[in-house]
């Protein structure tokens, strides 16, 4: 034994204090989040790194975080707190006491001066600056060296418990035998087998030492290189949130003195956007418009000025633009109050957006765990829904015996969608896989809606909706949204299709990018940019509307949208003109001509065109609509309980139910326990299709309930097509195909 000991290398260096030589442990309570709150764990202190664990039995297989302290700020705040500042990332600690806090801080900085010491001291090389990138063969030899070294250590751990247990069996029979005439040749096996776990041993110390040796030798250069990595991170963050205060600085100094730019004409309808001096605006670049309008009754103007025109007239004909016999409106509004037209208002809990997001940049929001404080009480799948607001148009549009005219109130409608979104900057809920949401508005309007969430990762939703009015539409959409520092982007793929039942018009377009700006500083705000291209397949005709993006120091009026519907030849018919939040009117073209170059030198067409006729114009919002989450009166309906509907209905999920209601705290524990339940049920596929591949079997992805994958047969895609049976399920209440998922 004393042979042992002695062979053991020495803990620590001659004449220098190690930072791990005095180990402190204890427990402290952690920030976690804004789900979680404060939560007890385990912290150890040794060598230079404060680790922390969820239990002291997890210390023997696995840990939560470390900080290493050489490198930390720490700051004592008020009532038993500290904060521990690493790598740009703050940890908010408590602890029981101040006697405890007090007693954490000088073993902190102790720590601290220790680590620094021995840094200080190394006998490295001596390089002063840090070297992001390293020699990758002389890294790829060093990992290879510490890999056969943890071989040794792994092939002596073997043999030391082999030989250990041998030598404990002798030492039993030894026990047993004392005083026997054979005990001289056990006593020489016990001998025998000593030795043999003393050279073992001897052997597993060597390796640790050369294990130690290698991993000493090359830590300082690592930790170098951490620390770069995690400085330069940092001033990325801080150059990113001082650019944007740089930028909203800016942006304030030109509207306060909004003369000194010529070029600048404000809108006088106001912005929501301008109410608040942080906001922060979207510079995107004037885009020159391709061509020129000019009404009968006036004389030439560019398309900015007869936009502007075009959104304060109010002539209304009684043509196919708008029919005033037509009582489906009155009808609307009368249906509409035997609906709710409130709900509660919602809590003031004020929220750093910035400080969640920070860590996000560039990622799949979708994948990111958010509490309710972000979301509406609303699930995607109900928003999806939302684009029925306007359903009359499409009713109005199957009456249309022009392809051209039904183009219009088709374009129309696909703008109208996004009206409900001008103050909506809250995330929908993320629906469940497997997740449902009918809308049944059959007596009212005539259409009967049903979505489901089929797949998780990448989020993706199937819509179909069939109208007694003469239309069916249906859509497969996937969402993906990046955060980008200063703005979320969310970016829906897929198409939307749309098909009239007595002419066989099958329309087809997809949606723009939505981007919600001042994610650091400032009030949110949304802004719709991008081009939507709608085709009829069976006539070829095609309009391209334009979503301008908005610039506080361009010309046009906010939230633009221009379109030009054209025949199957490319002759244009119809200018659409007007905003996505407000209204769209169309003027019909009687005469095409070439006019003079732009800025540019591209010659722009001049269309003469008739007077401009509404297409479209937004509902007013229900009163105390800034309260409710600013929901149309159709939105406030949408989660309104009914019954009947399926077990998977987004109606019945609880933790939406319970944000709707203001009792956020209890909706925060309920979305944690669907996230992890979901995450449970991902892994089981998981192990479940590993298993077949294992076994040589077909591996069954997850299949929808109401929606199967087919190949449309127009535009040749894969999306999920409507297979039926849902109706027929609710009306016979058989919900026993709905999986549990809430």
């Amino acid at each position: 034994m004393n042979e042992l000991v002695k062979s053991l290398p020495s803990p620590t260096f001659p004449g220098l204090l190690l930072p791990g030589a005095d180990t402190y442990k204890g427990w402290l309570f952690k920030w976690t989040n804004y789900l979680k709150g404060y939560q007890r764990r385990w912290f150890v202190l040794s060598n230079g790194l404060l680790s922390y664990y969820r239990t002291q039995a997890e210390m023997a297989y696995t840990c939560r975080g470390t900080i290493p302290v050489a490198t930390a700020h720490i700051e004592v705040g008020d009532t038993c707190h500290l904060v521990l500042t690493s790598g740009g990332r703050n940890y908010h600690l408590k602890a029981t006491s101040d006697g405890e806090c007090q007693r954490w801080v000088s073993a902190l900085q102790q720590a601290k001066a220790n680590a620094n010491l021995l840094m200080h001291n190394s006998d490295d090389s001596g390089d002063e600056g840090p070297e992001p990138q390293e020699d990758r063969a002389l890294t790829q030899g060093v990992l290879k060296s510490l890999a056969n070294k943890l071989d040794d250590l792994s092939t002596c751990n073997e043999l030391i418990g082999k030989h250990g247990a041998a030598l404990q069996r002798s030492l039993s029979d030894l026990e047993e035998l004392r005083g026997s005439a054979d005990s001289t040749d056990r006593v020489k096996a016990v001998n025998e087998r000593a030795t043999l776990f003393r050279i073992t041993s001897n052997a597993m110390i060597n390796a640790c030492r050369d294990f130690l040796d290698v991993a000493d030798s090359n830590s300082r250069k690592w930790q170098k290189a951490l620390q770069y990595e995690r400085e330069q991170r940092h001033h990325l963050e801080e150059t990113i949130e001082q650019l944007a205060k740089q930028h909203n600085n800016l942006e304030r100094a030109w509207r306060e003195n909004p003369t000194s730019y010529t070029g600048v004409e404000r809108s006088q309808e106001g912005d929501a956007s301008d109410e608040n001096d942080e906001a922060e605006f979207f510079d995107a670049m004037e885009d020159s418009p391709a061509f020129i309008t000019v009404t009968t009754s006036g004389e030439i103007q560019h398309k900015r000025s007869g936009s502007n025109q075009s959104m304060m007239s109010g002539g209304v004909s009684n043509d196919w633009t708008h029919n005033e016999n037509d009582t489906s409106g009155t009808m609307h509004m009368q249906l509409r109050r035997t609906r709710r037209s409130r709900i509660p208002d919602k809590p003031n809990y004020s929220l750093n957006l910035w400080s969640i997001m920070k860590n996000c940049i560039g990622k799949d929001l979708s994948k990111i765990p958010m509490p309710v404080n972000f979301n509406e009480p609303l699930s995607m799948l109900q928003r999806l829904t939302e684009d029925l607001e306007y359903s009359e148009l499409l009713d109005r549009a199957a009456r249309c015996d022009s392809s051209l005219e039904q183009m219009c109130l088709v374009a129309a409608f696909s703008v109208s969608s996004y009206s409900t979104t001008v103050h909506r900057t809250a995330k929908p809920f993320n629906p469940l896989l497997g997740e449902t949401y009918e809308l049944d508005r059959l007596e009212e309007y005539g259409y009967r809606s049903i979505c489901e969430q089929v797949s998780h990762h990448p989020p993706a939703a199937a819509h179909h909706v069939t109208s007694q009015r003469g239309w069916t539409l249906w859509q497969y959409i996937t969402i993906d949204s990046k955060f980008r520092g200063k703005y979320i982007s969310v970016m829906p793929f897929g198409n939307i299709h749309l098909q009239f039942h007595s002419s066989g018009n099958h329309y087809v377009w997809s949606k723009v990018t939505s981007t919600v700006h001042n994610i650091i500083v400032g009030k949110l705000w949304i802004d719709q940019s991008g081009d939507i291209d709608i085709v009829n397949n069976r006539t070829k005709d095609t309009c391209h509307l334009k979503f301008s993006p908005y610039s506080y120091f361009s010309r046009d009026v906010p939230r633009k949208v221009t379109g030009v519907v054209e025949n199957r030849e490319g002759t244009a018919h119809y200018i659409l003109s007007g905003t996505w939040d407000d209204k769209m009117e169309s003027a019909k073209i009687v005469d095409s001509s070439q006019g003079c170059g732009g800025s540019e030198g591209k010659q722009k067409t001049v269309y003469q065109t008739l007077q401009p006729k509404l297409l479209w114009k937004k509902y007013p919002l229900p009163d105390n609509a800034e309260n409710m989450h600013f929901f149309s009166s159709l939105a406030l309906t949408l989660n309104e309980p009914e019954e009947g509907v399926a077990p998977t209905d987004s109606r019945l999920r609880p933790d939406q139910r319970l944000m709707e209601a203001g009792l956020w705290d209890e909706a925060n524990t309920h979305k944690q326990r669907l996230e992890e339940s979901q995450r449970l049920e991902r892994k089981r596929r998981e192990v479940q299709a590993t298993q077949a591949l294992e076994e040589g079997q077909d591996i069954e992805g997850y299949n929808p309930l109401w929606f199967e994958k087919k190949t449309d047969d127009t535009t040749r895609e894969s999306i999920y097509m409507y297979r039926g049976g849902y109706w027929e399920a609710k009306d016979r209440q058989d919900w026993s195909q709905c999986p549990q998922i809430f």
